[in-house]
């Protein structure tokens, strides 16, 4: 029960270029995990962010894949998953929200709430997951806070209720007043360490000294008008995601963090029952349950390995024991479960509800989505893939590398990068993905990490879908009918590709009794 309740495992989201994986870096110096803080994009700065491993995303800058660390702080084990916010890999973030208890949305001060924003907080109004907001880049210019605060009912559709207020912004950025710890923190930019604390009552004569009459005097009167609009914090509303507690800062200048991180690890919620098919497995059940989420190729190029990452969700996970892999029916030992830090692993005696354990996949034992447990045949929900929007056709370009070619898409469409779909007309390979960035991501890392090139050719589809039937003779007859765009899915599952928003429509009325899905759980 313990271990239990010292666990936090949240994942910090938002639209690309708010500054997550820099806040993401700034918690791991905090928890003494690394001694410098390395930086996203910069040319002073050579050590690069330690949740941006893979050799693109040191590259462009950008997260490509959801990064997993944890460390311990102030007596808490902390969990982060650092998801990329372009939404070309939105799939992968939505995934990882279904492991996670809690989050934390980055805002950008001067920008607001931004598409992918949106997108993300409907995710966690679904599941039910409370939300702590970060509103970042505060020492540059930016919008009045009261703006900002009244953006994110509105566009979030969730209570907000700050509890650290900027004292200025920009050049004129003097630090922020911590309203949940009641004390003054003061802004001296430096990247690499960390600011001074004052413990200052609102009405003394010393806060005027500290940060000058006029600041003093705006933040008594804003303090005063916080505390009249939003109604007083209360950890309970937080939990039922009812509420979403604000917190303002610089994580580049490493600002405001702190307050942050010191308020989650208090308030945030212990993990949390998960609902599974057949019931719902609390955390504190004997036995143990858990579910993979996310499989990474060649996290270490040396060696050509899969990993798995399975979230604990009951029970205790031990090294050596045996469990059952419940969709093979097979009981599987693990030699060498790992605790992760981005890419650096240590092999783990054990772990609790809430802890993420990465598993070795040497043949291609696990999907996303399968379930490990003590014996109980339980399956976890919730891990859609959702149906592709861009379409190619993928070739092999080396003809004798067509081992690692295959072997590279093999796992690589396991990961969840894209989707495979084989042509039963021409058995040629068509990928499916949501987004064009995709494409790139996966012919450099067929290159780099498996040796094999690739070429793409065009192929003009609307939209994929699965098709099942009642009636067998009605499900043969549609695929004779449509036998040029049929396809199966690696699972082998029949997918009908439609050509034109207009052909889709018009087979849904054709066959009435041919059920088409767009996403793959049905």
């Amino acid at each position: 029960m313990n271990e239990i309740q010292r666990r936090r495992t949240f994942a910090i989201i938002s639209h690309p270029d708010a500054g997550k994986t820099t806040l993401t870096e700034k918690f791991l110096l905090f928890g003494g995990q690394i001694q410098v803080a390395g930086a996203v994009k910069s040319n002073k700065i050579r050590k690069s962010a330690t949740s941006d491993w893979m050799d693109i995303e040191k590259q462009r800058g950008i997260s490509v894949s959801t990064s997993v660390m944890e460390f311990d702080y102030n007596n808490y084990k902390v969990n982060i998953l650092d998801t990329p916010g372009h939404q070309d890999f939105a799939e992968d973030t939505y995934r990882t929200l279904t492991a996670v208890d809690s989050a934390i949305i980055v805002v950008d001060a001067a920008k607001g709430v931004e598409t992918q924003t949106r997108k993300l907080m409907e995710v966690c109004r679904m599941r039910n997951t409370p939300v702590i907001i970060f509103i970042n880049k505060m020492d540059r210019e930016g919008r009045d806070p009261f703006d900002i605060l009244d953006e994110l009912e509105q566009e979030l559709h969730i209570k907000v209720r700050p509890l650290s207020w900027p004292i200025g912004q920009g050049q004129r950025f003097q630090g922020v007043y911590n309203i949940y710890e009641k004390q003054l923190n003061l802004f001296t930019p430096n990247k690499q360490r960390v600011t001074q604390k004052v413990e200052v009552d609102i009405n003394s004569e010393e806060l005027d000294l500290q940060v000058g009459t006029d600041f003093a005097e705006k933040l008594r009167e804003e303090l005063v008008l916080v505390e009249g609009v939003y109604p007083l914090f209360e950890k309970e509303s937080y939990r039922k995601a009812e509420v979403a507690p604000v917190f303002f800062g610089s994580a580049l200048n490493n600002f405001g963090v702190q307050e942050l991180l010191n308020c989650f690890v208090e308030i945030a919620p212990s993990p949390r029952p998960v609902k599974a098919e057949e019931r719902i497995v609390d955390p504190k059940e004997e036995r143990f349950t858990g579910f993979i989420f996310k499989i990474t190729a060649n996290i270490d190029p040396n060696h050509r390995s899969c990993i798995a990452f399975c979230k604990v969700c009951s029970g205790k996970f031990q090294r050596n024991q045996p469990y059952l892999h419940v969709r093979n029916n097979k009981t599987m030992r693990f030699s060498s479960p790992t605790q992760f830090m981005a890419q650096r692993k240590n092999t783990v005696e054990e772990a609790y509800p809430g802890d993420i354990v990465g598993l070795p996949d040497n043949g291609g034992v696990f999907k996303i989505g399968d379930t490990l447990t003590e014996g109980e045949r339980i399956h976890f929900k919730g891990l859609p893939s959702f149906s592709p929007e861009l379409f190619k056709y993928i070739e092999n370009d080396d003809p004798m590398k067509s081992k690692q070619f295959l072997k590279g898409i093999e796992q690589l469409m396991n990961e969840g990068v894209a989707q495979l779909f084989v042509n039963q007309f021409n058995n040629r390979r068509i990928i499916g993905t949501v987004g064009q960035l995709q494409f790139e991501v996966i012919q450099y890392r067929l290159e780099h990490e498996y040796n094999a090139k690739c070429r793409w050719e065009p192929v003009h589809l609307y939209k994929a879908c699965w098709v099942e039937a009642d009636d067998e003779k009605e499900l043969e007859n549609f695929k004779k009918r449509k036998y040029q765009y049929m396809a199966k899915d690696t699972e082998g599952r029949d997918v009908f590709l439609a050509d034109s928003g207009y052909v889709l429509s018009m087979a849904q009325q054709d066959f009435e009794h041919i059920k088409f899905h767009f996403t793959s759980e049905f």
